[in-house]
């Protein structure tokens, strides 16, 4: 029978998975298929899993289950095989890449930091601060028919801010990636300026080093810049 995969684990880990259902319609028990050093965590699907909201959620839950008794690695939502045995045949002939990423992930979780920058605000900042900027706004509310200092305006501005946001999130990353084993920067959306993973040991000098550095920025940083930390999750961005 096709099975779904949510993650490797090291075959010590003891897969504690009672009263977890998996995805697709039947929401079949999960269960662990050991081999060799390995295991991956799987539950029975009798369809193509597609990703709604409540199969995003349960795949989440099984990493989420996973995690505090070791750093599972987790696989990518949809991955399936045709059976127990496929699965085995996998992590034997994969064995040595799957046992180096999870010794990778060891003892580490992954935390993801996000930040964006209130527009108003920064678009005071630049008005208040440039002479150039306050002179061509001045221009464009006192009525002129000229179209170019609007133009000349919005491409300052749209400088100014694309500047200041690489700025900002430099100065984020030269604090926090310090305190991570591995880093990874992806592309921010929406109104995010900055999107990093940072894969963090557990514990005091980990975690508690990278929450104290976040509270620090916090209270130093540029009024007007929201930085988020959400963690600890499940190490996807250093998973492969």
């Amino acid at each position: 029978m096709p099975v779904y995969v949510y993650a490797v684990t090291l075959g010590d880990h003891p897969c504690r998975l009672d009263g977890l259902t998996g995805v697709g319609a039947g929401a079949a028990p999960l269960r662990a298929v050991s081999a060799g050093n390995l295991k991956a965590v799987v539950s029975d699907v009798s369809e193509e899993v597609s990703p709604r909201r409540r199969d995003l959620v349960a795949h989440q839950a099984a990493q989420d289950r996973l995690l505090p008794d070791g750093t599972p690695l987790p696989l990518q939502f949809g991955y399936t095989a045709p059976d127990d045995d496929a699965v085995r045949q996998v992590l034997n002939e994969q064995a040595d890449l799957y046992l180096g990423a999870l010794e990778r992930v060891r003892g580490c979780v992954e935390y993801n930091v996000k930040a964006a920058w209130d527009e108003e605000h920064i678009l005071r900042r630049i008005l208040e601060e440039s002479p150039s900027a306050r002179h061509l706004n001045e221009q464009i509310r006192a009525g002129a028919d000229d179209p170019r200092p609007a133009l000349e305006l919005g491409q300052y501005v749209a400088d100014q801010v694309q500047q200041r946001h690489a700025d900002a999130a430099a100065g984020i990353i030269e604090t926090l990636v310090p305190l991570a084993r591995e880093h990874a920067v992806h592309a921010p959306t929406g109104e995010d300026f900055l999107n990093l993973s940072l894969l963090v040991l557990r514990g005091a000098d980990g975690e508690g080093a990278l929450q104290l550095a976040h509270a620090d920025l916090v209270a130093d940083g540029e009024t007007g810049v929201d930085i988020r930390v959400a963690g600890p999750l499940p190490p996807y961005s250093f998973a492969a």
